[in-house]
């Protein structure tokens, strides 16, 4: 399986850490990389592999040194002091428009039918196209976070339980978001490989 780079910028993903089967850690990077040391250092009984709870992908996390420099390489940089307010201009020097609301230009390509279309429609095209987007988002009701949520159990399952017994049923069970024949097919699982594997499937 392909592994992830660590960002010490993403400081909010959660990690957990496996020796073999068997959950040894959970939380921040900086407290399972230390918890991966010291079961490296007691001679584990491996592999211990440590997982993006957020996307079930392998991370590769450099281990050596002190306990001190590998937190430390772990850990988002604070910064020194508070970051200065944004400046706010005067309305009259703003000239014609409106306030900048953390609108961001990008490329988009459409075909000519589709850019006729949205040229007519009120407030012209970077209206229409935030509202539909709007409008997907709402309609999405949830299903691209279900689908994510999805993919990210599929991979941590597939490292660490593709040789388990019931492994492609509960893969379609998963897919299906069928809980309870997810729990009957990986039952012969070990407990902290299925545990986790539900968590990160259908939530607590």
């Amino acid at each position: 399986m392909n592994t992830a780079d660590y960002s010490v910028t993403d400081a909010l993903t959660t990690y957990t850490a496996f020796d073999g089967h068997r959950r040894i850690a959970s939380g921040a990077l900086p407290e399972v990389a230390l918890a991966v040391r010291r079961a490296q250092d007691n001679l584990s009984n491996g592999p211990v592999l440590i997982y993006d709870n957020a996307t079930g992908q392998l991370v590769d996390v450099d281990l050596r040194g002190t306990d001190s420099e590998i937190t430390a390489r772990l850990t988002p940089a604070v910064p020194a002091s508070e970051p200065p307010l944004p400046t706010v201009e005067p309305a009259l020097a703003r000239g014609r428009g409106r306030p900048k609301l953390g609108v961001v230009s990008r490329e988009v390509t459409l075909l000519p039918r589709h850019w006729e279309w949205l040229a007519q429609q009120p407030g012209g095209a970077s209206v229409a196209l935030r509202k539909l987007v709007d409008e997907a988002r709402r309609a999405d009701a949830g299903t691209t976070q279900r689908r994510q949520q999805q993919e990210a159990a599929y991979r941590f399952m597939s490292s660490i339980a593709g040789d388990l017994p019931g492994f492609e049923e509960a893969t379609r069970a998963l897919f299906a978001q069928d809980q309870a024949q997810f729990l009957q097919h990986s039952s012969a699982w070990p407990q902290d490989v299925r545990d986790h594997a539900k968590q990160m499937a259908f939530g607590s």
